[in-house]
């Protein structure tokens, strides 16, 4: 049961899915995008519980935590497990007093209502720390790891020849590295253009022409940040007399993503303190190589020297993990399949049904 159109196509076609609370406001002229969250979820939750005559043991509420009260409200008292990716406060800014009083009330109650869950699941032990961090009233309250899982199916139907990368990259491209990421300041991106810069005064005339960058992410030109901040990409891109060595993609299709993964030696993933970040993950299952920023939630998911690796947010320190995979192909093949061998064994989605199921099993009895 969601409040989303945009979640009717589910992972499994079977699993049938309602969208309840679609017609309510996501904000108010822009403004009020938490309380209307928390609304639209309260909603779906009275939905629930007093008129769509489901039957269920256990309710699993996902991201907003403003509507276990309400579960609780139902006649057959059943247990709520509640699956936290990051505390929404640390979500956003508070730069003048009237947000810092708009946030006040939610903050509380989101951190109330958290703990109203029978079971809390994190998405990474780094969050697991956050979130005892954030939420000082609970911090002697249990909460257990259960990873983000990958969708394998889609990147397994997705064809690389029916989504392939001529005519997208220079004739004589070599060796391909991928920043895959949205279009945000916090996302570190202009990490991937220095460390390319580093790279390329390293490595000879002749082994320097065939390496490239593609810059590809999530954009909306409604989004002021990611407009100003592709401009800045390409502003810095031009500075550092790199334009015909990289290439900004905007928003790529899932095939063009899965042909740019599966053709690349590594994936460059420069945000640091990333709650867990399925990017990595996305690329290890590809058999692409990953090199990440040793913080966060990469160090759960890259395992380093095996699958990629987790270097100091630095240009020097990227470049040096990225010379190492352009010399070395075979580290990279050897990486590549590690890294899908990982994924098999703990971000599938058979592994993360197997570990939920567990705990639906613990909170049910």
């Amino acid at each position: 049961m969601t409040q989303h159109t945009a979640s009717l196509r589910p992972w499994i076609p079977e699993l049938p899915v309602v969208c309840v609370g679609d017609w309510l406001p996501t904000s108010v002229f822009g403004y009020l995008h938490a309380l209307c969250a928390y609304l639209r979820m309260i909603y779906v939750a009275l939905y629930l519980i007093f008129f769509s005559g489901v039957e269920y043991d256990v309710i699993f509420c996902d991201q907003v935590s403003a509507c276990i009260p309400v579960l609780r409200l139902s006649r057959h008292r059943k247990k709520v497990l509640f699956y936290c990716h990051f505390p929404d406060q640390l979500l956003t800014q508070r730069k003048s007093a009237l947000k810092k009083l708009y946030r006040a009330p939610i903050d509380w109650l989101e951190e109330k209502t958290t703990g109203m869950a029978d079971m809390i699941l994190v998405n990474s032990q780094f969050t697991a720390g956050i979130f005892k961090e954030t939420f000082l009233g609970l911090r002697e309250v249990q909460t257990d790891v259960l990873y983000p899982s990958l969708n394998t199916h889609t990147f397994d139907q997705q064809s690389v020849e029916a989504q392939g990368l001529e005519g997208l990259l220079p004739e004589g491209t070599s060796c391909l590295f991928l920043s895959l990421n949205r279009y945000e300041r916090k996302k570190n991106l202009g990490l991937a253009l220095e460390a390319l810069a580093v790279l390329r005064s390293s490595l000879p005339p002749g082994q320097r022409a065939g390496i490239h960058l593609v810059v590809a992410g999530g954009y909306d030109d409604r989004v002021t940040e990611n407009v100003q901040h592709y401009t800045e990409l390409k502003d810095l891109a031009a500075q550092l007399h790199m334009e015909d060595c990289v290439t900004f993609l905007r928003s790529p299709s899932d095939s063009l993503k899965v042909a740019l993964l599966r053709g690349s030696a590594a994936v460059l993933y420069t945000p640091s303190r990333e709650h867990f970040g399925i990017v990595p993950v996305e690329a290890m299952y590809c058999c692409c190589p990953v090199i990440a920023v040793n913080s966060g939630g990469p160090l759960e998911s890259v395992a380093d020297g095996e699958t990629g690796f987790l270097c100091e947010p630095t240009a020097e320190a990227f470049s040096k993990a990225m010379e190492r995979l352009v010399r070395e192909p075979q580290l990279r093949r050897d990486m590549g399949q590690a890294g899908r061998r990982r994924v098999r064994d703990k971000f599938s989605l058979q592994a993360f049904s197997d570990q939920l199921y567990g705990y639906i099993v613990r909170l049910s009895q």
